[in-house]
């Protein structure tokens, strides 16, 4: 059995997915993002329900253990004063995590990382989209920025072993997530310049020059600027150097 939070929540038993009460999923999301962790019903109830009284949220709780059904039921461990996930039950989440870890670590060589496509998959979806609640918050915003370094560090590499479509891609995926980053800015230029496409890092550049002035009215650092001052000298107009 297996729970997704990435790109939205679905619980999953083979290759079957599994139906889940609306309500229901809420509780089913929290004691994932615990991971194996025993939490207690207090703090569950509390958390789902912080409007309600305490009599009311544990009600509450109670009403949305009930509505779980069959496999549902069977993906927590429900004990009298805690809930904790199913021993059997796996989190896309804490995949994604740990391949993110590994490849911000130094210690890990690359080669032991086996990159490719898939990874870029694995650390291009946001925590449970769509969902604005207050315990959900402050997990959603970690995993974005392990996810965006990830994602930066993942272009490095294969640049470094000329794997430039994969880095484009990995670059990209940064640049969606936060299109105002200029670390991911400039991951997708290095990707471009080390495939020798000048003119879309060119180009992305100046994209994203203007999305920073309307948003933020801010310029790029000199340090992108940098990036790309070749390529701009060297356009007509601007000088004698090679054109693009």
């Amino acid at each position: 059995m297996s729970i997704s939070l990435l790109g939205g929540f679905d619980i999953v038993v083979g290759d079957e997915p599994v139906t889940v009460p609306v309500g229901s999923k809420r509780l089913l999301a929290f004691i994932a993002l615990q991971y194996r962790a025993a939490v207690p019903r207090t703090l569950v109830a509390g958390s789902l329900w912080p409007e309600a009284s305490e009599q009311g949220a544990n009600t509450n709780l109670r009403s949305a253990l009930s509505r779980l059904q069959g496999l549902g039921k069977q993906a927590l461990n429900i004990c009298p004063a805690e809930l904790r996930l199913a021993r059997e039950v796996t989190v896309d989440l804490f995949r994604a995590r740990s391949l993110a870890q590994r490849i911000l670590d130094p210690h890990v060589p690359a080669q032991e990382l086996d990159l490719n496509a898939a990874a870029v998959d694995q650390l291009s979806a946001d925590l449970l989209p769509g969902w604005y609640d207050d315990w959900m918050l402050p997990e959603a915003e970690q995993w974005r920025q392990l996810r965006l370094h990830a994602l930066e560090a993942l272009t490095g590499a294969f640049i470094d072993t000329k794997e430039f479509a994969w880095a484009v891609t990995a670059a990209h995926a940064a640049v969606q997530a936060d299109p105002l980053r200029e670390s991911s800015q400039a991951s997708l230029i290095r990707a471009h310049l080390a495939e020798d496409n000048r003119s879309e890092a060119l180009y992305d550049f100046e994209r994203y020059e203007q999305h920073l002035r309307d948003e933020l009215g801010l310029r790029p650092t000199p340090r992108l600027r940098r990036l790309v001052s070749e390529l701009q000298q060297s356009r007509p107009g601007n000088g004698s150097g090679p054109q693009l």
